[in-house]
């Protein structure tokens, strides 16, 4: 009850942000159904439902990403001073942040059941003249018991993630003078892209493996291509902190001034929080670039059907929104350092310079890391 009351009560922007995740546990929740209705519907393949639902756990992995990035910089459950004395200490914060979060997700399973409930024709009759019967298994009856328990895994892994997110934590202060040691991922996240390329490429090749069968006909690749992927974007997301840490030793090199030092700093201290969302949106973008590519060879898949394409967009929306969203935590956590410089009075253009600074050196080492990935990714498939 305490969490509705929270909830009710947020700031606009915040209350979009949860209607967001709302909006993606929707998309996850009717894609987990279709994939019930096809095993219905097809009990005779029960290998293929299974791969179905498994490759419905990218578009959740993306959602539950973006459902703890948003409980992060929620502030209503940021601890404040004079919040333990009513008996809202940090663990009592935490346990408000999942349980919002486990209400906006449950919201959008509920959506997603009824609007699956309607395509099939179980409330008001078959609507588009029944375009979606075949899709949906509408002359099959659904479990309901299967159904409400694949709806309710997304609510118990996001909230179950976001309390380990925001659960609290002692830290060890750092040694005077001393500065924050650079993240540690990015060996193993090279090794990870490099190991993910070359199953692509063995997969691509050899065709070794059987064809994936994917929800809309995009199922003309073997299954190691598919593992290659997800062992790349993996090994982006690990190299992502790193690469931001060395991005900002870079803008740092060779006399800076005061904009670049600022601009680098910033970038190292904040390489955990925005390095690892920039590095899955890399992988996206690279997946994206790969699957446009092999489709305008001939090579890919000859139609996306519209599952595809909502898993496809779940996917892109839900990790770019948590590339942003993490952006706004990070700048709510420097909001006492800017204040404090302006104080002094640092000029506003330099504190603007050194955001245009940290963009850039952004872009112009992670664009080409994208595009680069996309070519070797496609590479064996078109060849």
């Amino acid at each position: 009850m305490l969490a509705l009351r929270v909830a009710r009560g947020a700031h606009p922007l915040v209350q979009t942000r949860r209607l967001l995740v709302a909006a993606a546990a929707a998309g996850v929740g009717f894609l987990l159904l279709c994939t019930l209705g096809y095993a219905v519907g097809h009990p005779e393949r029960s290998s293929a439902s299974v791969l179905r639902l498994l490759w419905c756990v990218l578009p959740l992995a993306a959602t539950v990403q973006f459902a703890v990035a948003v409980a992060r910089t929620d502030p209503s459950t940021r601890p404040r001073p004079g919040l333990s004395s009513i008996g809202l200490g940090p663990a009592r914060l935490t346990a408000i942040a999942a349980a919002s979060t486990a209400v906006a997700c449950t919201l959008g399973s509920v959506v997603a059941l009824l609007f699956y409930l309607h395509l099939r024709g179980d409330i008001t009759g078959l609507p588009f003249d029944g375009a979606a019967a075949d899709l949906l298994a509408a002359d099959q009856p659904i479990p309901l018991a299967a159904a409400l328990t694949l709806l309710a895994v997304l609510p118990v892994v996001a909230a179950t993630a976001a309390a380990l997110a925001l659960r609290p934590r002692t830290a060890p202060a750092p040694p005077e003078g001393a500065e924050r040691p650079m993240p540690s991922g990015l060996p193993w996240g090279v090794a990870l892209v490099a190991v993910g390329l070359a199953v692509e490429t063995y997969a691509g090749r050899s065709g070794a493996g059987d064809a994936l069968p994917l929800p809309g006909r995009f199922d003309g690749n073997p299954a190691g291509v598919l593992a290659g992927w997800v062992l790349t974007a993996v090994g982006l997301a690990m190299a992502g902190p790193g690469i931001v840490h060395g991005c900002g030793r870079l803008l740092q090199a060779v006399r800076p001034g005061a904009a670049r030092l600022l601009a680098g700093r910033v970038l190292m201290d904040e390489a955990r929080r925005i390095g690892r969302p920039l590095g899955v949106v890399s992988a996206v973008l690279s997946g994206t670039l790969a699957a446009t590519t092999l489709h305008q060879e001939g090579t890919g898949p000859g139609a996306f059907g519209p599952l595809t394409g909502l898993g496809a967009t779940l996917v892109l929306a839900c990790t770019t929104a948590t590339l942003l969203t993490a952006a706004l935590e990070s700048r709510q956590s420097r909001a006492h350092t800017t204040e404090a410089l302006l104080r002094i009075g640092a000029p506003p253009t330099a504190l603007r310079s050194a955001a245009l600074l940290r963009v850039g050196v952004l872009l112009a080492v992670f664009l080409p890391l994208t595009w680069v990935v996309a070519e070797l990714a496609a590479l064996p498939l078109t060849g």
